[in-house]
């Protein structure tokens, strides 16, 4: 049995009371560009723009329609954040759900758990990015299965945060194009999570990536809190110094 915290300890509110926007039902579909209030700086380039990709990805510069995912680095691929890059189909069940917020309650917690995981570094939060996949199924789906996870992105203004990824329930690896069976959501080429800046040298393959195993992403942590996964990305990638733990009773 895969242990994990309670949905409201791992994840950010998101949703519609929080004043969240909502993808369009649209298979391997993304929101519109959305302009940042602050600049997010990713490996060096300072980003005023990204998209909320259904397939479980936010990009910055271009969005993102591939729903088989690659192994990080992409060749000359477009800098993005991959919580959980597989072939979602919003269609058959579950939204996306986003929204940048500069609202203290938020910001305070992005804060508190950054100061936290990095108490070396002094960080106060002035901006936070919430995407959320809430319940969603996989393409050609003919089970019940969903998958929820989150990506939270923070700033201070000076230092980025890819702030955290979130899995609080997993339960698909694959989606039918991608050689998975519509009966389970298993097989095939499973999704990939972490990082990829672009240029070949700062990216991070969380592990059990594009395996059967990433289905138990969930009973895992870079930060000793399973199902969290940390990560400081202005300038050069760094983990959480605290080795990945699975965590199953």
């Amino acid at each position: 049995m895969t242990f994990s915290p309670t949905l409201e300890s791992l994840l950010y509110p998101y949703g519609a009371d929080q004043g969240d926007t909502k993808n369009p039902k649209s298979d391997d579909g993304t929101s519109p560009e959305i302009t940042t209030a602050v600049p997010f700086s990713f490996y060096g380039k300072a980003y005023r723009s990204l998209y909320v990709n259904n397939n479980g990805v936010v990009s910055f510069g271009v969005n993102v329609s591939q729903y088989t995912p690659d192994p990080f680095p992409l060749d000359g691929g477009s800098p993005f954040v991959a919580p959980y890059w597989a072939d979602v189909d919003n269609r058959m069940g579950g939204d996306v759900w986003w929204r940048q917020t500069q609202d203290p309650a938020v910001l305070s917690r992005c804060t508190t758990d950054i100061n936290k995981y990095f108490p070396e570094i002094p960080f106060t939060a002035i901006w936070a990015f919430i995407a959320t996949w809430d319940h969603v199924a996989y393409f050609r789906s003919t089970s019940k299965k969903v998958n929820t996870f989150q990506a939270v992105l923070t700033t201070n203004g000076d230092i980025a945060f890819l702030l955290l990824l979130n899995y609080a329930d997993i339960q698909w690896t694959t989606g039918q194009a991608s050689g998975g069976d519509p009966k389970t959501g298993l097989g095939g080429t499973p999704a990939q999570a972490g990082f990829d800046s672009g240029d070949k040298k700062n990216y991070y393959n969380i592990p059990s990536s594009r395996t059967p195993d990433v289905l138990n992403i969930g009973g895992t942590t870079n930060v000793g809190m399973p199902g969290r996964w940390v990560f400081k990305v202005d300038e050069f990638v760094a983990p959480v110094t605290t080795e990945s733990i699975d965590c199953l009773l």
